[in-house]
């Protein structure tokens, strides 16, 4: 009988067990959620980075004159869509285009079933950086996403 007894577990060393497994994994499960945020907040990151950049290059491109404005127009693009669509190049003797993004990036913590292109904020030039308001042109964008980010930041401040 003795013998039998040194074969198997004790039900108080199964439960102990399970306890420590529970009270590690407990532990671990917000580990894991903070490395998808800090994941996806790096993901926003870099879509800010891409559609900012090819505002820029747009303007850049506008202020050399290669992409046809009014006098009064601010040199911005009108929308995010131009970006990918491309624009003419006036001093290209082909009609040559210009593009600047192949695709609008996806905000990573706005509703995906979006189109690309309404899941960002739009900021014009003529408004102010503390009210950003859409307007005749694309000055800026941000999140549209509510909370704040891991570094206390609102996602719409970006």
């Amino acid at each position: 009988m003795n013998a039998r007894r040194g074969q198997g577990f004790t039900l108080i060393e199964v439960v102990i067990t399970l306890a420590i497994i529970g009270l590690l994994a407990s532990m671990a499960a917000p580990l894991g959620e903070t490395l998808v945020r800090r994941g996806k907040e790096q993901e926003l990151r870099t879509a800010l980075y891409q559609i900012r950049d090819a505002i820029d290059a747009y303007k850049r491109a506008a202020d050399a004159g290669r992409i046809e404005k009014s006098a009064t127009a601010s040199g911005y693009p009108p929308d995010l869509k131009v970006l990918v669509d491309g624009v003419r190049d006036v001093r290209s003797v082909k009609g040559a285009k210009l593009y600047f993004l192949r695709r609008i990036p996806l905000d990573p913590l706005a509703d995906p079933r979006r189109d690309p292109s309404e899941q960002w904020g739009l900021r014009s030039y003529a408004s102010p950086a503390d009210d950003p308001r859409e307007g005749e042109d694309v000055f800026d964008v941000y999140s549209l996403a509510r909370g704040k980010g891991l570094n206390g930041i609102a996602y719409k401040e970006w």
